[in-house]
């Protein structure tokens, strides 16, 4: 504990371009507590020292570069995996590689450095913590919804461990959502500042933490399983592929009959479920690829597809299959890709992948009635990052189905972070989420975020899974995003406006 100490001395002589850079350090550094490497003690060092280089910011614009670069640091390690994606079609854009990821770093680390520069106006010790962990969490909330929002490596989400550790500590997010859990661990990742009071506060904490989580385990219990089997395909098509049109029989085939070979054992009730974008035909005009698929699978089909609109403009959709006849129920994609679904109109440069406008977007969270089916709630792609933004609650579902194509992104951790964003919001609405990706990573949760099997990156097949009843509707499905804003406007103003009321006196 002494050499920490000593350590964060060292910082506050720190100034200039040298307390920047430390900063950025500090930030690479936190970011080893994310998915997948999950290293929590390092947020022991890195937000201890990011309080101590705030406190020695000789004024607010000098506090505000400090978290830039810390916030610079996190996500450009937190990030790096985009570059994949970029990759897949560099023969176009070679010139964006060096550019995307540090572009979309700088631009998220304005979210941490505007909380960083107005928490130094709370006094130091609890006060200034208070203050920087609940305006870092409305900064993570703004960030959900500026420039159509990428909520992406959320804090909270360094709880998602491996088996019964993660289970257990990830079970407040059905309380208070993955950002009040963000809240939480930047208040405990304070604690070391404080000494040995602090590293009490720490233990208490985490104590109290884990037993609220176990206590959620042992005492929630779901409702009744339907006795539905669900038949997960990822059929691990390389993007390079996926569109070649001299594949597209052999791509349709090679669903199919991974598909049959999967029902085929089965007895009783099923339902086939195919990544994002898996029919290389257009299922809502073509009668006898939907014939094909209900034939070949001997049950409901949810499968992806591109729609188009009456206008023209392409749909990310899934539809559900049962026979020749139109699709029974779709739903169309509402939280599109930036650059790689559509190109936001204040960019100037001209890398959209689609053509014609890009795609269209969808009405918003939908649930699908399908004869035989649960109703079911649809997600597609990383629709399963936003919190609070993937179930219809007026028409709430008994399961979740997320379909994604994660071939874009390679053997990186960027699929590993999306299935923990799938994971924490089956916690978070108390609803079992199954998962089919064409690769990286299918997988299947029950209603407490636990999971029941997987189909591990770039290989082909099916995981066939029972669907697990649901929870009753948590108090974050009830109220959303409002708990913890409204937990960070208390941590927040406490923290700065004490020192108001102090003078006032």
């Amino acid at each position: 504990m002494s050499s920490l100490v000593l350590r964060w001395k060292a910082l506050s002589t720190l100034t200039g371009w040298r307390a920047a850079l430390a900063a950025g350090a500090l930030g690479v550094l936190s970011a080893l507590a994310l998915p997948p490497l999950s290293v929590l003690p390092v947020l022991l060092l890195a937000v201890p020292g990011l309080l101590v280089l705030l406190g020695t910011a000789p004024n607010g614009k000098s506090a505000f570069w400090r978290g830039f670069c810390f916030g610079f640091g996190n996500h450009l390690v937190g990030l790096y995996w985009i570059t994949e994606a970029i990759l897949i079609e560099a023969a176009r854009y070679w010139w964006f590689v060096p550019l995307a990821v540090p572009a979309l770093a700088a631009t998220l680390a304005l979210f941490i450095a505007v909380p960083c520069a107005l928490a130094c106006r709370a006094p130091p010790g609890w006060r200034r913590v208070l203050a920087l962990a609940g305006l870092w969490v409305l900064g993570d909330l703004a960030r959900q919804f500026v420039g159509g929002g990428f909520p992406w490596n959320p804090w909270g989400s360094v709880w998602a461990l491996p088996g019964v550790a993660g289970d257990v500590m990830l079970q407040p997010a059905a309380w208070v959502g993955v950002p009040g859990l963000t809240l939480a661990t930047l208040l405990l990742a304070a604690a070391p500042s404080f000494g040995r009071r602090g590293w009490l506060a720490l233990a208490a904490g985490l104590a109290l933490w884990a037993g609220a989580g176990a206590a959620r385990l042992a005492l929630c219990v779901p409702g009744a399983a339907p006795g539905l089997s669900v038949v997960l395909v990822q059929g691990n098509i390389a993007q390079g592929q996926k569109w070649n049109r001299a594949l597209v029989d052999r791509i349709f085939t090679h669903y199919l009959a991974l598909s049959h070979a999967a029902t085929a054992a089965l007895h009783g009730p099923a339902v086939v479920v195919w990544p994002e974008t898996a029919s290389p035909y257009r299922l809502g005009q073509d009668a006898s690829a939907r014939a094909a698929i209900a034939a070949a699978a001997g049950a409901p089909v949810l499968a992806g597809s591109v729609d188009f609109t009456p206008q023209g403009r392409p749909l990310n959709a899934l539809m559900a299959i049962l026979g020749a006849g139109p699709p029974v129920a779709f739903y169309d994609k509402w939280h599109l890709v930036p650059f790689g679904e559509y190109q936001p109109d204040w960019f100037p440069l001209p890398i959209q992948v689609v053509p014609g406008g890009g795609f269209a977007a969808g009405t918003g969270p939908k649930t699908l009635h399908v004869p035989g089916l649960p109703p079911v709630g649809a997600l597609i792609c990383y629709e399963a990052i936003y919190p609070a933004q993937v179930v219809d609650e007026a028409d709430r579902p008994a399961w979740m189905v997320n379909v994604t194509n994660d071939a874009w992104f390679g053997n990186s951790s960027g699929p590993r972070q999306h299935l923990v964003a799938a994971r924490l919001r089956a916690v978070e609405e108390g609803l079992p989420l199954m998962r089919a990706a064409n690769t990286g990573i299918t997988a299947g949760f029950d209603a407490f975020g636990r999971e029941l099997g997987r189909i591990g990156m770039r290989r082909s097949g099916t995981l066939v899974l029972s669907l697990p009843g649901a929870l009753p509707p948590t108090p974050f499905s009830r109220f959303g995003l409002a708990i913890p804003l409204t937990l960070a406007l208390l941590a927040g103003g406490i923290g700065v406006l004490y020192k108001r009321s102090k003078k006032s006196t």
